[in-house]
């Protein structure tokens, strides 16, 4: 009888209460605490101790990035048609067509000047910075001709096109089966249709177009439910896929290209900079606060390196935190995730210094203009999945005259700068859904909401 009235509570059950109480309902918390045992047990199997051999460490690190791999794959599998009904309610949520043209006409302007912006300061920093003349430029070269027959599969990527080949490109940029378009994840040509189909159902009667948008608001509820199942996930996720990268490369790799990888992530830091004032000016709101509401979806995307797969988190922390509206989040956000790709771009142009530096290229201003219009086009339309940066890149340097082989250079650490370019995409797509809100208020195309008009 007694032990009914009376509880021991251990120190363990103290600091666990405590812990449970902490984490609960932060996400951000539980994504970083997985990070951090993600690297500490991949550094602990992998090159950098040696508890095992390369073959075990590698296996022992694919099992443990399982979660992870489930977790991206059930995004991927949501994205599309989540992309699709997002972009379709997000037209039509708009109170007029000229709300419509304005908000479309003024997003993208937005985000050619950004992606500008932004690879200029990555050319700025690495011609200030100089990191090609941090590491051996006559071993590597000798190093890089002998492994070109390895190299990966971007070095075949092919120019861009010509002039007279430009029409036909830009006519293949609409989508001739949409199905196929979603089927092979052409991210680009499903926003394209999306907004035909947004604009077409804009400009009809209210009665027709109602059961095609009732029926595009049970879809995007349907693949936001799945959202949230797969966001319980995402700490796992993360834990294993820190500690695959970890397992890999281990921190030798990293600290070998330690200047190359400082003046990239030090040209993330001045964009990501940008960004905040941009906020403290347009909004006059604090970038502390901004980036305290965005979070979650930062460190998320930091961890999974793909902008399209914390896009349903994104319009939800665009919404509910940032107080955007739906009308703006569910068309600037998926269309941020297609085509504004400023951390990207950014890391383009240091990458391309850093490896004409490292061959011994000069590049005159001529073709520093021709690494810009490159990066900014080739940027536009590519997919937000891991890795798309270095196919990318292959182009540019193929532009500008750098060999190709030299990617094999920076393949090893790209994956760490992979993770930092994404959460500046990510963080771009949200400040640029932030300003057109507020831009739309202030032209009084868009109604304010009490908060907003009192801010």
């Amino acid at each position: 009888m007694i032990s009914k009235y009376l509880t021991i509570n251990t120190p363990f059950d103290f600091l666990n209460k405590h812990l449970t109480r902490l984490v609960a309902g932060r996400l951000w918390l539980k994504v970083l605490i997985g990070m951090f045992l993600g690297i500490t047990v991949g550094m602990l199997i992998g090159p950098t101790t040696g508890w095992f051999d390369q073959d075990t460490a590698t296996t022992i690190g694919n099992w443990l990035a399982l979660p992870g791999q489930l977790f991206l794959t059930l995004i991927q599998m949501i994205v599309m048609p989540l992309i699709f009904a997002s972009v379709v309610r997000g037209l039509t949520a708009s109170e007029s067509f000229e709300q419509l043209r304005k908000m479309g006409s003024g997003v993208v302007i937005y985000f050619v000047i950004t992606t500008t912006l932004a690879i200029i300061i990555g050319l700025g920093v690495a011609i200030a910075i100089n990191p090609g003349s941090f590491v051996d430029a006559d071993n590597l070269r000798m190093t890089l001709q002998t492994s070109t027959a390895s190299a990966p599969a971007t070095s075949t990527q092919v120019a861009a096109p010509s002039l007279s080949e430009l029409p036909q490109k830009l006519v293949t940029i609409l989508p001739t089966n949409p199905l196929t378009s979603m089927v092979e994840g052409q991210m680009l040509q499903v926003v394209l249709f999306a907004m035909i189909m947004g604009i077409a159902l804009v400009m009809m009667q209210p009665t027709q177009s109602k059961p095609l948008l009732d029926l595009m608001a049970s879809l995007q509820e349907v693949c936001m439910t799945v959202v949230g199942w797969a966001m319980r996930l995402a700490p796992i996720a993360v834990f294993g896929l820190m500690a695959q990268l970890t397992t890999k490369i281990g921190l030798n790799a990293i600290l070998g290209m330690g200047v190359y990888v400082g003046t990239v992530l030090l040209g993330l830091l001045i964009l990501l900079s940008v960004y905040l004032l941009l906020i403290y000016i347009f909004t006059r709101e604090s970038p502390l606060q901004f980036l305290n509401d965005s979070r979650d979806v930062l460190l998320l995307a930091f961890s999974t390196s793909s902008s399209a797969a914390v896009m349903p988190l994104s319009i939800k922390t665009a919404e509910e935190k940032l107080k955007v509206h739906p009308s703006v989040s569910q068309f600037v956000i998926p269309l941020g995730a297609t085509i504004n790709m400023n951390g990207t771009a950014l890391y383009q142009g240091v990458a391309t210094i850093f490896l004409a530096q490292v061959f011994g290229v000069d590049l005159g201003m001529s073709a520093l203009l021709l690494v810009i219009v490159t990066a900014v086009g080739a940027s536009i339309g590519s997919p937000g999945t891991p890795g798309v940066g270095i196919v990318i890149l292959a182009m540019v340097l193929e532009t500008a005259g750098v060999p190709t082989a030299g990617i094999v250079l920076i393949m090893g650490v790209d994956r760490i700068l992979d993770m930092s370019r994404t959460a500046v995409n990510v963080c771009g797509d949200l400040v640029a859904a932030k300003l057109m809100n507020r831009w739309m208020i202030k032209t009084e195309i868009l109604k304010a909401s009490p908060a907003e008009a009192t801010g």
